[in-house]
């Protein structure tokens, strides 16, 4: 079946100037324009507008939707079931919000008793889930399916004591960094301290601590310019000065 720009974009629920737009940056074109000058869609027009509906559903930007679906080896059925695991995965933590809610709301009327734990478990089954979007494919590459998923374990049961010093000893590193880099040593003293934070913050994120494991981690704040930005936001080079400081903590600096 064919649409014409009016009809498709009805169909839709979004305008004929978007659709418009789509056309001139390249993203979504007609399948042809007919005698009267109207844009014309087919089923391939269709299935392409779904898949960058999808896709602006979970957050992706129109360049980036571009990159993906123009490319040659864009596989529609894979992106299909790509689009599914999110889609679960976000009915999973919508879920558990929607219960939490309910039992807070229960809590508060006096009919149930609610742990500090359970109040917080929607919030750290997202940050879990960000986590995993970002970074899931190479810390498993690199630390192992088993220790990833005992990990994200240890941090569903953390208590919100521990939660809260988690979060108090990440903002203490960065504070602690920005210090020790007015030293220029990644050995002193206050490098040192900002090491020994780090490890403290690590311990209570993984639920173990390792020398190995700890100056692995540093060095993917070199390799990977997602956790340099991170770090770097603190003064340009951090990561480094981190990762230099993190290898004589561990004496893997050799």
């Amino acid at each position: 079946m064919e649409y014409t720009v009016q009809k498709l974009g009805k169909m839709a629920g979004i305008s004929t100037r978007t659709l418009r737009y789509y056309d001139e940056i390249g993203i979504l074109k007609p399948a042809r324009i007919n005698s009267s000058g109207y844009r014309i869609y087919g089923q391939n027009e269709v299935d392409r507008l779904q898949q960058i509906m999808f896709y602006r559903e979970l957050g992706l930007s129109l360049s980036d939707i571009k990159d993906i679906v123009t490319s040659p080896g864009f596989d529609k059925a894979k992106a299909l079931r790509e689009h599914l695991e999110k889609l679960l995965a976000e009915r999973s933590r919508l879920d558990l919000l929607i219960k939490n809610v309910e039992k807070t709301i229960a809590a508060t009327e006096g009919r149930v008793n609610m742990s500090d734990m359970e109040k917080f478990e929607g919030f750290k089954q997202k940050l879990i889930e960000e986590n995993e979007e970002k970074y899931g494919e190479e810390i498993r590459e690199k630390y192992g399916k088993e220790i990833v998923e005992k990990s994200y374990e240890h941090f569903r049961n953390m208590s919100k004591e521990d939660f809260d010093r988690m979060n108090s000893l990440a903002s203490q590193v960065l504070e602690t960094l920005a210090e020790a880099m007015k030293t220029g040593d990644p050995a002193s003293p206050l490098a040192q301290k900002a090491a020994d934070l780090h490890k403290q913050w690590i311990t209570y994120c993984w639920g173990s601590y390792s020398k190995e494991a700890h100056a692995g981690l540093a060095q993917m704040y070199v390799d990977d310019e997602r956790f340099t930005a991170y770090y770097d936001k603190v003064q340009e080079g951090a990561a480094k000065f981190l990762r230099d400081a993190i290898l004589i903590y561990t004496g893997m600096n050799k």
